[in-house]
C-alpha cells in the first residue's frame, strides 16, 4: 500500500510526469505522417532520411524527391535529424515512423533539463508547473512529429544546462556539452539561437569571472559562424549549383510587408497556438506583470532582448509564421516559463488545481492530431502499386498538389503538380520532354484527366499511365 507520503513524492516528481507524457504521446506512433497537420514537412524529413539509407546519400548533400529531373540536392536545414534516422534505420531497417520516436525520446529528456535549468536559478515549484505547461502546450503534439523543431530546442536546453554547471564548476567536460549540443541545436533549426540572448545574465553578471565570461562568448562565437556558414553559405552554394531550395529567409522589409497582411494569425500564434489554452495565456500575462514588478533590472533586460531577436525572427519569415504554427514552438519554453511564474502566485493547492486544467484544455485541443483520418489511408497503397508497376529509377508525375506526402510513399523521384495544372496536355508533354515517364492520378481529384498515353493501371483510388519508354 502506498503512503500518501510517497503518493504526494510521485506525483510532484517531473520524472514520473514526463514518463506518463511519454507514454501517452505512444498512441499512433507506428503510423506514417498522414496526419492532417504538416504532414508535408514531415515526409520531406523521411525523403532525405530515406535517400540517406537508400542511395548513400552523402551528408552535406541532402536529398529530397520532388526536384523533378534534378538531382535532388537541396538546399535546407543541417540534416543531423535526418541522419539520426538513418542510423537507427542501419540498425532496425527503415520505417516511416522511426522519426517519430527518436523525436519523442530527445524532446522528452530536453523537457528534463528545461526543469534542471529554471530549478537552478527558480524555485522548484516554478520549475516543476513551467515543464508541465511546456508537455501539455503545443510541443504535446510536435514531439512526436517527424520534425526537428522540438528536437533543436531539447539540444540547445541540455546545452544551456551543462554551459550552466561549467560556470558553477569549472568542468571542462561540461564545457564540450555544452557546446556540441548547442550547436547541434541551433544548427537542426536556426530559429532556436534567439535564447543566445538569455546569455546576456552571463555577460553582465558580477559574479561571473571574466575568464569564464570569454570562454562561454567564445563558444558561442563559434556555434553561430556554424549556424551562418550552413545556411548562408553552403546553402545558398547548394542552390546555385543544383538549383533546388528548401531555406527561403526574406529581407526585413519585405518580412515586414508580408507580416502587415496577416497580423490576426501571427498573434494567435502567441494567444492560443502555443500554449493550447486560454488559461495558461491568462498565466503568462500574471507572469509577466510580476515578473517585471519583483525581478532585477539585469533579468528584464535579458528578457526584453529575448523578445526583440525572437520579433525579429517572426519578421525574417514573413508570412510563414503566421502561416504555420510550429514556428512559435522555440518561444513556448519561455511562455511556459512565465505561465508558471504566474501561477506560483496562487496558493500550492489550488494552483495544482489549475495546472491540472491548462493540461487538461491543452490536451484536449490536440488529440485530433494523434489519428489519421481513415479516408487518408488510402494512400498508403500507393507504396505497394508503385513497387511493383515503375523501375525504381524512373521519374513520375503525380496531382499531389504542393504537399510531396502521395510522392514520398511512391518512393519515386520526380514532380507533384496541382491537378489543375494537368488538364491541359501541353502541360504534361512538357514534364515529358523533362524526363517523366509516368503519371499517377489520385482519382479522389476531379475533373477527371483525359489523356492520349496509355493506362497500364487502375483501381478505385489511383490510375497509371505510361508516358514513354
Amino acid at each position: 500500500m502506498i503512503s500518501k507520503i510517497e503518493l504526494k513524492q510521485l506525483f510532484t516528481n517531473i520524472r514520473f510526469w514526463i514518463f506518463l507524457f511519454f507514454i501517452v504521446r505512444l498512441v499512433g506512433i507506428t503510423d506514417p505522417p498522414l496526419e492532417t497537420g504538416h504532414n508535408w514537412r514531415q515526409v520531406i524529413t523521411n525523403m532525405v532520411a530515406r535517400n540517406m539509407v537508400e542511395k548513400n546519400a552523402e551528408f552535406f548533400y541532402p536529398e529530397i524527391d520532388m526536384a523533378g529531373e534534378l538531382s535532388g540536392i537541396s538546399g535546407s536545414e543541417f540534416p543531423f535529424f535526418n541522419w539520426l534516422i538513418y542510423l537507427f534505420s542501419l540498425l532496425f531497417d527503415y520505417s516511416h515512423w522511426l522519426g517519430r520516436l527518436i523525436n519523442l525520446v530527445v524532446s522528452s529528456i530536453g523537457i528534463f533539463y528545461f526543469y534542471k535549468l529554471i530549478k537552478s536559478y527558480f524555485s522548484k515549484e516554478i520549475a516543476f508547473n513551467a515543464a508541465i505547461i511546456l508537455l501539455a502546450s503545443l510541443w504535446f503534439s510536435f514531439s512526436r512529429k517527424i520534425m526537428p523543431d522540438t528536437l533543436s530546442v531539447s539540444l540547445v536546453f541540455i546545452g544551456m544546462y551543462y554551459g550552466s554547471s561549467f560556470l558553477k564548476s569549472n568542468n571542462k567536460l561540461q564545457l564540450l556539452s555544452f557546446f556540441i549540443f548547442t550547436t547541434l541545436g541551433v544548427l537542426c533549426k536556426l530559429p532556436v539561437i534567439y535564447l543566445f540572448g538569455l546569455y546576456t545574465l552571463v555577460f553582465f553578471s558580477t559574479i561571473i569571472n571574466n575568464q569564464k565570461k570569454i570562454v562561454i562568448g567564445i563558444s558561442l562565437v563559434i556555434t553561430t559562424i556554424l549556424a551562418y556558414i550552413w545556411y548562408f553559405v553552403w546553402v545558398e552554394y547548394l542552390f546555385q549549383t543544383y538549383h533546388y531550395q528548401l531555406f527561403f529567409p526574406k529581407s526585413f522589409q519585405q518580412g515586414l510587408m508580408e507580416i502587415k497582411a496577416f497580423i490576426p494569425e501571427t498573434f494567435e500564434q502567441f494567444y492560443f497556438s502555443a500554449l493550447r489554452s486560454y488559461l495558461a495565456l491568462l498565466f503568462v500575462i500574471v507572469g509577466l506583470i510580476f515578473f517585471f514588478k519583483k525581478e532585477k533590472l539585469l533579468l528584464k533586460l535579458t528578457f526584453l532582448i529575448v523578445v526583440i531577436v525572437f520579433f525579429a525572427f517572426i519578421i525574417k519569415t514573413g508570412n510563414v509564421f503566421p502561416t504555420h504554427n510550429y514556428y512559435v514552438l522555440p518561444f513556448v519554453p519561455v511562455m511556459a516559463f512565465l505561465a508558471s511564474y504566474g501561477l506560483n502566485k496562487a496558493p500550492l493547492k489550488l494552483s495544482y488545481v489549475l495546472l491540472g486544467i491548462i493540461v487538461f484544455e491543452s490536451v484536449l485541443n490536440q488529440q485530433h492530431d494523434f489519428f489519421i483520418k481513415d479516408s487518408e489511408k488510402y494512400k498508403l497503397k500507393l507504396e505497394q502499386i508503385v513497387a511493383t508497376s515503375i523501375e525504381k529509377d524512373a521519374l513520375i508525375i503525380i496531382n499531389g498538389g504542393e504537399s510531396p506526402q502521395e510522392l514520398y510513399f511512391t518512393n519515386r523521384r520526380g514532380w507533384t503538380v496541382e491537378h489543375s495544372k494537368l488538364l491541359a496536355p501541353i502541360f504534361i508533354d512538357s514534364l515529358v520532354n523533362r524526363g517523366a515517364t509516368y503519371l499517377i492520378l489520385d482519382k479522389k481529384k476531379e475533373p477527371k484527366i483525359t489523356t492520349e498515353y496509355p493506362i497500364i493501371y487502375t483501381d478505385v483510388f489511383f490510375e497509371m499511365i505510361k508516358l514513354k519508354e
